[in-house]
């Protein structure tokens, strides 16, 4: 494998899903702003999103493409027979889980939003468009499935650009969004399970090379898939530790005005990153990991995982840097149209900021994780990314009623480089990791590539303020170019130095 190729393939089909999600929330900015629709709408879509994400940005790959692998190497038969036990395992406790949800919706929305509770109009258009929206959790999540079937056959763009169906159907939606006025949040709504069903039919068709399904509810939990199950769990909770801090968030924001959608929008734009320097880097290198782990060449092992913290680094540092000098310009230039007034730019931004300060930590979780699920050890983050949850809630809860919503966003980064930390202290002290010989070095100069690239932003934006101000109707154009030669100067700079090296790329790990 490629890490740098396979990454780059990935990361663009993730990099257009998100692109087209900017789209969709920018409309969304301007028909629905941050008021009580706009916050209902979150609620609904945050959910089941929240879900989707747990299963799909490297959490199952991370229980299952190990053991799937592992039956890979006996022969096609045996991993197609464990992969379906699994699918029709899945298949009866999705059902039966969004089944009971459904009909305990207004329950359920109360204990995931419970500050709604206190507007009657809010909390029941939040139930209703959640029950719309829920049964997209069914179908992502068995696409999720397959995904990672391909992703085990180093097969990553297919799975990387089913997310873009959901976001295209969405951009349609919002085109008829004056015409629909406040029947809006339904279509979106409806939009969202639809899109859901086309993901499942998409990666369905490119799966069946590799997996054949078969019904059978008469299920045998044989050890193999014992095992899974007992890995699955850990999993979710310790790879999407940084969602689940998000939704524990938006839980606290609901008892503050806009507060879910000001998270929301600031959540949308660090994602964008996150997705490349984090989700993309250990979803690739996990099935090759777990191959060299297991073959015992320790010395492949620790390149690539090497490599991979390094490539994580020399993408999450930037994006942090950038978001903390420009958030308010950034989100200006993103969001602020239409409802989305000059308040919700500045609140928004306000988030953005400290969300951004725990970036380079969201994506370092991933990369640490993926080092011990190569390893089918899945408790170890479990335990340490619950951990990092209480200490997330207990800051957020003694500080919310003094300092509001912006407690959110703060708690998230403290509790995300705390996970960040004592994950890398665990992978070293079990001599799972180890720091190549140039790994210094290479930082350094990464390092040294940011210094310069962010003098380079920090002057273009202040030499160009007049054209980001929030009444300028272009200051998108000017941020994007800013970003573009920001970008450009990074890449320069790394090359010269040597920071990143082209030869990299056609290295195999």
């Amino acid at each position: 494998m490629n890490l740098i190729k396979s990454t780059s393939t990935f990361s663009l089909f993730v990099l257009l899903s998100r692109i087209l999600g900017y789209l969709r929330d920018f409309f969304i900015a301007i028909y629905l702003g941050s008021g009580p629709l706009a916050d209902a709408f979150f609620v609904a879509f945050r959910i089941p999103n929240t879900f989707r994400r747990l299963f799909s940005e490297g959490t199952f790959n991370a229980a299952f493409v190990p053991s799937y692998s592992s039956e890979l190497l006996k022969g096609k038969r045996n991993a197609n027979s464990f992969a379906n036990s699994i699918f029709n395992l899945l298949l009866l406790g999705l059902f039966f889980t969004i089944l009971l949800i459904e009909i305990f919706m207004p329950t359920f929305v109360k204990i995931i939003a419970p500050g709604f509770s206190n507007d009657v109009d809010k909390l029941k258009t939040a139930i209703e468009l959640t029950r719309i929206t829920f049964p997209f959790l069914f179908f992502v999540s068995l696409a999720s499935f397959f995904s990672a079937i391909l992703n085990s056959h180093n097969k990553f763009a297919t799975a990387a650009a089913a997310p873009i169906i959901l976001n295209i159907l969405l951009i349609i939606c919002l085109l008829f969004a004056e015409s629909l006025d406040d029947n809006l949040v339904y279509y979106l709504s409806y939009t969202i399970t639809i899109a859901g069903a086309l993901q499942f039919i998409f990666l369905l068709i490119f799966v069946k090379k590799y997996f054949i399904i078969k019904i059978n509810f008469n299920l045998q939990l044989n050890q193999k898939v014992k095992f899974f199950f007992s890995k699955l769990l850990p999993s979710i909770f310790s790879s999407g530790v940084t969602q689940i801090n998000i939704l524990v968030g938006t839980i606290i924001a609901s008892f503050q005005a806009s507060a879910v959608s000001y998270l929301y929008y600031a959540d949308r734009i660090y994602q964008i990153n996150l997705a490349i320097a984090g989700i993309a880097i250990g979803t690739v290198i996990l099935p090759n990991l777990s191959r060299h782990i297991k073959s015992h060449n320790s010395l492949k092992t620790i390149e690539l995982q090497n490599k991979a913290l390094e490539l994580s680094l020399f993408l999450s540092l930037p994006a942090s840097f950038a978001l903390m000098i420009g958030s308010e310009q950034i989100t200006s230039a993103l969001f602020g149209y239409g409802s989305f007034d000059k308040l919700s730019v500045e609140n928004s931004a306000k988030a953005l900021f400290y969300f951004s300060l725990g970036l380079p930590a969201f994506s370092l979780i991933k990369i640490f994780s993926t080092f011990l699920f190569a390893r089918n050890d899945t408790k170890t983050p479990f335990m340490y990314s619950l951990l990092a949850v209480i200490l997330n809630l207990i800051i957020s809860v003694t500080f919310f009623s003094k300092i509001g919503f912006i407690i959110i966003p703060i708690a998230t980064t403290i509790s995300s480089w705390f996970n960040g930390i004592i994950l890398l202290i665990f992978v070293i002290n079990k001599n799972y990791f180890k720091f190549s010989s140039n790994f210094i070095k290479q930082i350094t100069k990464i390092f040294l590539s940011n210094i310069i690239a962010i003098i380079v932003f920090y002057i273009l934006i202040n030499s160009l303020g007049i054209f980001l101000e929030y009444t300028n109707q272009f200051k998108l154009i000017f941020i994007i170019f800013i970003v573009f030669i920001t970008f450009g100067s990074y890449i320069g700079i790394s090359i010269i130095i040597k920071a990143f090296k082209i030869s990299d790329i056609n290295l195999k790990y």
